[in-house]
């Protein structure tokens, strides 16, 4: 017990003081410019058991200790199908933390996987679906996801590179199914490195991707295992020896879109062009 007491400590004071620039200060004010907490919300803070659920988990404990905005917090784990050694993962890092949770499973791998067009797509929304479904049940207002800044700059290039679109990540979005529902994302402004960082210092590990389909996809079809997002990655790893900039450039240039020099642009849905003005 005094073990996992230390570990929770180290792990906690490290966010505040060694990472207060790199983690503490950039998830303050993501909450803050984004207003992603307001008094009275319940939250449920969904963990996938990977590193960056698990901090924004220890994030979200320290903020309701010294925020003068009250609210509230639900640990949730979503059990999709992880094999055991996963599932006691999660578990024994959660007990290491000292983070509440509270699991419920579901057969949503099982149900992903029987279908042969799109399982990642169809996966994705299921496990929105029953997180909010859950949340809602349990009380909560508000679902709390994991994606820190890289996953936002990565989106908005996957977007242009194959969606022909500039379509960037939201740090907070109304639901469209569940009535009254939010998802927020307090690691919005948090660099992947330093999560990576954090999570060495401490000596901590957590699970990676446990999808069966990409086990079985990297197995069978695909010998390195390489995604779109990876490849994102990569590009983007390699423009960063030039520009150690880059990441930060693309996601200050999401917050300062000049729609006076676009031919085109959507809103709600709907198409325009520039001529309708011109």
């Amino acid at each position: 017990m005094k073990a996992e007491m230390d570990v929770c400590q180290k792990a906690e004071r490290s966010i505040i003081k060694k990472y207060r620039k790199e983690i503490w200060n950039p998830f303050i004010s993501a909450v803050k410019r984004y207003e992603l907490i307001q008094a009275g919300d319940k939250i449920a803070v969904c963990i996938s058991g990977g590193k960056d659920s698990m901090l924004m988990a220890k994030l979200i404990q320290i903020l309701q200790r010294f925020s003068e905005v009250p609210f509230e917090a639900v640990f949730l784990v979503m059990d999709p199908g992880y094999n055991e050694i996963n599932r006691k993962k999660i578990e024994s890092n959660a007990e290491l933390l000292q983070v509440p949770i509270t699991v419920f499973e579901t057969d949503i791998f099982d149900v992903a996987n029987s279908v042969d067009k799109s399982p990642c797509y169809l996966c994705a929304r299921m496990r929105r679906g029953h997180l909010y479904s859950k949340a809602k049940e349990l009380g909560c207002n508000k679902i709390a996801l994991g994606h820190h800044l890289n996953d936002v700059v990565e989106t908005t290039v996957m977007g242009m590179f194959y969606g022909s679109q500039l379509q960037a990540m939201m740090p907070k979005l109304h639901s469209q199914n569940f009535e009254g529902m939010e998802l927020i994302r307090p690691l919005y402004c948090v660099r992947e490195d330093d999560i990576i960082a954090w999570r060495r210092y401490n000596g901590l590990e957590f699970i990676q991707c446990a999808c069966r389909f990409t086990e079985s996809y990297t197995a069978n079809n695909n010998a390195d295992g390489t995604s779109k997002r990876q490849e994102i990655k990569t590009l983007l790893r390699s423009l960063r020896r030039d520009n150690p900039n880059i990441e930060r450039s693309i996601f200050n240039s999401i917050h300062a879109v000049c729609l006076d020099t676009f031919p085109g642009y959507k809103e709600n849905g709907e198409t325009h062009s520039f001529l309708d003005e011109y």
